[in-house]
């Protein structure tokens, strides 16, 4: 990012979150929200070549310089909504839109449904509908999520040898990603330790989700959304990994808009973040 980001602490009511402000004051105000284990550094390449845009870009609670969730509390993602709208009511902001990748663009659709109010516009990147599950799972899946809580006390975070290890280690983890993407993220998302380097997120993100919300319960968040909607499908990204992942979206007033590249394809190349943000130009330039 440019040197007109402005790096600031938000303290809520309940836990204090970080953040990068980039663009003009009178700027159309939008939240950034990135994806799981990821941070604001998400957007490094893509929020420079944004134009006329106010923009938050928030460390969500668990992940790069923000606050950890306190002991005995977990990441419920309807957390992240209410967390967001906080941000926002700091800001003065009683309308703003979202831009949002993977993880968050599913909170940026949750948040827009909950307060459709109270958002102009919803730009997402590879990702709009909750995970979901049957409701005959809940019972299991609340179980499995105990289990993993419980084996998580007194476990060790992994300390790598060095930054390149430290590195090394996300370019190969469960959300792959090539080393310059992951060097960014490493900005703020990489602490010295001694004994080497971890990375800041809290081990607790990477738990199993207590409660999902079933299919009929996800889309009546994407169905009450009433802002114009763009969201952008990496060809090599992670709905087009899901079969029939876009169906439950046709008859929708969304703009679906497909771009080749990775799940991180805003992130990875400048090129697929020029990509990204003519795309998104296009669609803030209709406000």
């Amino acid at each position: 990012m440019s040197a007109q980001v402005e790096e600031v602490r938000l303290s809520l009511p309940h836990i204090e979150l970080a953040a990068h402000v980039y663009g003009p004051a009178d700027g159309h105000p939008v939240l950034a929200v990135h994806g799981w284990m990821d941070n604001a550094m998400s957007f490094a390449r893509l929020i420079p070549k944004l134009d006329g845009l106010r923009i938050v870009a928030v460390d969500l609670a668990g992940h790069g310089y923000s606050d950890h969730r306190p002991p005995g509390t977990g990441y419920l993602i309807w957390d992240y909504v209410y967390d967001l709208l906080h941000v926002a009511n700091q800001f003065g902001w009683e309308r703003f839109s979202l831009l949002g990748h993977s993880m968050g663009a599913i909170v940026s659709t949750l948040l827009a449904g909950t307060v459709p109010e109270r958002v102009q516009r919803l730009a997402l990147i590879d990702a709009i509908i909750p995970h979901t599950s049957k409701p005959e799972a809940a019972p299991q899946e609340l179980a499995a999520a105990f289990e993993s809580l419980m084996a998580q006390k007194g476990k060790r975070r992994r300390v790598h040898e060095s930054l390149e290890a430290a590195i090394e280690a996300r370019v190969k983890g469960k959300v792959p990603l090539n080393r310059e993407a992951s060097e960014l993220l490493a900005q703020r998302g990489v602490m010295p330790v001694p004994g080497g380097y971890i990375w800041r997120t809290d081990p607790r993100l990477a738990l199993s989700s207590p409660l999902r919300l079933t299919f009929d319960q996800a889309m009546a968040f994407v169905r009450r959304v009433t802002c114009p909607v763009n969201l952008i499908v990496a060809e090599q990204g992670y709905l087009k990994r899901i079969p029939h992942a876009l169906e439950p979206l046709r008859g929708l007033p969304i703009d679906i808009v497909e771009q080749p590249g990775p799940h991180h394809l805003h992130l990875e190349s400048e090129a697929g973040a020029q990509a990204v943000a003519d795309c998104f130009n296009r669609f803030f330039r209709t406000a």
